[in-house]
């Protein structure tokens, strides 16, 4: 008579571990009272989601503040959809968003004393476990062709049951041990099915960190955990995985809420301890053509993929202080009250977390973009942009590179000061915002027509600024420098102050207004522009007095 253990031995010949071994090997960590291990757990199979910074991000902060430990896990046993260095994609997005774990995959290296941390490295983990679930009765090799499978389907449509492969319809779970030792030794296909003994018509009770306690129906499904090319399927490999590398808390998406009965039957039916589960609700999108919310698509919107971002030039913090406000409701109010600063002091709470999705806002990223990029001095923003614009921005990068100094002088237009300057969200659009500052992108806009008031004539325009050029200096503070303004525009018959022209505006060619208007439209080509003092500290006099001359030159035409 053929034993179970002479059927896990022919399964695998050569694993001579048992979990004993394992749990030596892997001990329990020796960390603080209340400390939290957590884990990331991506799929090499193509680019960083949104929804995965956020799960990321979390997984982090609770770690961190509970004294804990974060680690990253590759679950690469999918290899028909795995894609060639996606995994070190993954890890280098994650570190631009200062999300680093203590331990695990790194990328191009791995760290710590719970691995290997790559899945498809720890096969002989996986195989000892399921070796002792066949010597135990709770797995067996299943020999079902795809046509078998199909057929099962099949019948299962035309009775209107549930489908999967369980009780009646699991076709190889009953035959005797000698049928299959035969099958084994014959060298036929199989893969390795947990033996459920559960009832669908049951409820078990499950407590979720962020839902709480709620009744799910149990599972009875044979579940597959390991594939015919001896790779284990998701769902036993995460739990063998969680329990050896002793994560305390899985946080993960909502979608897996769905799969909480095989997880927590798998380690029940081992007699390992559970970790607890948060099951984080999905980023959500407001479609634009039905009006209705959907989860956030990798296939229909940008802003799903981290790289949208990045290429982009956001301040990576700023992506990380808005998904904190999805997060937990508290955050926001927190983060003004701290003016934006140390968001490392927060103290995050899983069960603040909504249990609806929240809806992506870009105005609301866009916000704290503006208040974090306001809160950088010129070099920061230099160094910065510098680094993101030789990687995704060329003509940014140009400028740059050409004269640092010139780029951080523009970029420091009022910004030291109690209330500086919030108009740029990112580095993305910046040389739309500054490209007057360079002589080539001025005389573009130039080329294009100057928006200068119809109530002022050629001549008007002209005479206006060539008094300007001959009697406005910025070698003086700003105040003086109104003041010599106000004096110019005084002697053509502009009244310097606006009660003064509203009051009788027949007398006047125009206001103070007016004429600071003309200088600007001449000197960057648009009407609204940062203080104009500034600017033309920034280009100087010569540069100044070029721009003044080309525009006097085109308005003689």
């Amino acid at each position: 008579m053929i034993t179970n253990k002479q059927i896990a031995d022919a399964i695998f010949p050569n694993i001579t571990l048992t979990i004993e071994d394992l749990e030596k090997k892997y001990p329990l960590r020796n960390l603080v009272a209340g400390a939290e291990v957590t884990r990331f757990a991506p799929s090499p199979t193509g680019f960083l989601h949104t929804g995965s910074l956020f799960t990321s991000m979390i997984c982090r902060k609770v770690a961190t503040q509970s004294n804990g430990v974060f680690f990253i896990r590759l679950e690469d046993t999918d290899m028909k959809r795995e894609i060639a260095g996606s995994g070190e994609r993954l890890i280098e997005q994650l570190k631009i968003f200062d999300v680093v774990p203590d331990e695990g995959y790194f990328g191009d290296y791995e760290e710590g004393n719970y691995g290997p941390y790559i899945q498809s490295k720890r096969s002989e983990i996986y195989h000892t476990v399921i070796k002792y679930l066949l010597e135990i009765g709770l797995a067996y090799p299943c020999f079902c062709t795809p046509e078998e499978v199909e057929a099962i389907r099949e019948e299962q449509e035309k009775l209107k049951v549930n489908p999967g492969y369980y009780g009646q319809f699991a076709k190889y779970r009953n035959i005797s041990n000698e049928e299959r030792y035969q099958r084994i030794i014959n060298g036929e296909r199989y893969v390795i099915r947990f033996r459920s003994e559960g009832n669908h018509e049951n409820k078990i009770k499950v407590t979720d960190l962020i839902r709480g306690e709620f009744e799910i129906a149990e599972n009875d499904q044979d579940i597959v955990i390991c594939k015919s090319d001896g790779l284990p399927t998701y769902h036993f490999a995460h739990v063998v995985d969680d329990h050896f590398m002793r994560t305390t808390t899985v946080i993960r998406g909502e979608e897996w809420v769905a799969s909480l009965p095989i997880h927590v039957q798998i380690f029940d039916a081992i007699g390992w301890n559970k970790p607890n589960y948060a099951h984080l609700p999905v980023i959500m999108k407001l479609d634009e053509n039905t009006g209705n919310k959907r989860k956030l698509s990798k296939r229909l919107d940008s802003e799903a993929a981290v790289s949208y971002f990045i290429e982009d030039g956001y301040y990576p913090k700023a992506l990380i202080m808005y998904l904190m406000t999805i997060a937990n409701s508290n955050f926001e109010e927190w983060i003004l009250k701290n003016n934006f600063e140390h968001m490392e002091d927060f103290i995050f709470n899983l069960n603040k977390m909504s249990l609806d999705g929240a809806l992506f806002d870009m105005g609301k990223l866009n916000f704290f973009a503006r208040e974090l990029f306001a809160k950088l001095n010129k070099d920061e923003i230099t160094l910065f942009a510098k680094h993101y614009a030789d990687k995704y921005a060329p003509e940014l990068a140009k400028r740059i590179n050409y004269n640092p100094h010139y780029f951080a002088e523009i970029m420091n237009i009022d910004r030291e000061k109690i209330n500086p300057r919030k108009d740029y969200e990112k580095f993305g659009n910046v040389l739309d915002i500054i490209g007057y500052f360079y002589q080539d992108l001025y005389e573009a806009e130039v080329a294009k027509g100057l928006p200068f008031n119809d109530r002022f004539t050629k001549e008007d325009l002209i005479e206006a600024l060539v008094a300007i050029k001959n009697n406005l200096s910025c070698e003086q503070d700003e105040q003086a420098w109104f003041n010599s303004l106000k004096e110019i525009g005084a002697k053509l018959n502009y009244a310097t102050n606006t009660k003064e022209y509203k009051a009788n505006p027949a007398a006047y060619k125009g206001n103070i207004g007016d004429l600071a208007e003309i200088l600007r439209i001449t000197l960057t080509a648009r009407k609204n522009a940062p203080n104009l003092y500034s600017v033309m500290k920034v280009l100087g006099k010569d540069e100044s007095d070029r721009r003044i001359n080309h525009v006097c030159s085109l308005l003689v035409k």
